[in-house]
């Protein structure tokens, strides 16, 4: 996706100057034309992906019920206009940008845009905190979420310079896993 206007503007309402995005080297993602429901959380909340990863993270999660792993999605799509909504929400708390965009990333560059990318969880986890990291899911996902076509995202010390996010995976079609260069 080219960097559009609107996308400029939205940053520029942000804080976020475009030398930030380019300085990181973020990509911008499209969003997907259709999506489809991935599941629906205990709350009612219904996720949604692209068919295609939506099919792939019900199969990865059926196997890991076969394993007795049980994890669930936190969210899914998020559209560009909800990241912006979030990002809002934490500098009316008074964070400043430069600390938000170690934790979100700028509408237009998140992967939840793109429909494929997820945010899983496990019992006994707070949703989106590094302990994710030693429970039985991410163990699982370690050692199988590949044979799915999923991916973990954010390792420590990745190259966009965003936290660690052992719960953020994206589905990578026909990748068998591997993040494809951006």
């Amino acid at each position: 996706m080219a960097e559009s206007a609107n996308l400029r503007v939205c940053w520029r309402r942000l804080g976020i100057s475009p030398e930030t995005i380019l300085r990181r080297g973020l990509p911008t993602f499209d969003e997907p034309a259709e999506l489809a429901e991935a599941e629906v959380s205990s709350n009612g909340r219904v996720h949604q992906l692209t068919a295609t990863a939506a099919e792939a993270w019900g199969a990865m999660k059926q196997a890991a019920v076969g394993a007795s792993v049980e994890m669930y999605l936190i969210s899914g799509f998020r559209s560009i206009e909800r990241q912006a909504e979030l990002i809002e929400a934490k500098l009316k708390q008074g964070q400043p940008i430069s600390d938000i965009l170690t934790l979100l990333a700028p509408p237009g560059c998140s992967e939840h845009h793109t429909g494929r990318a997820v945010d899983i969880g496990a019992p006994g986890y707070r949703g989106l905190d590094e302990a994710f990291e030693n429970s039985e899911v991410f163990e699982w996902l370690q050692s199988n979420a590949q044979r799915f076509g999923f991916a973990l995202s954010f390792p420590r010390g990745n190259r966009w310079g965003y936290l660690y996010e052992p719960w953020h995976w994206c589905y990578h079609p026909g990748e068998s896993g591997r993040i494809p260069p951006i």
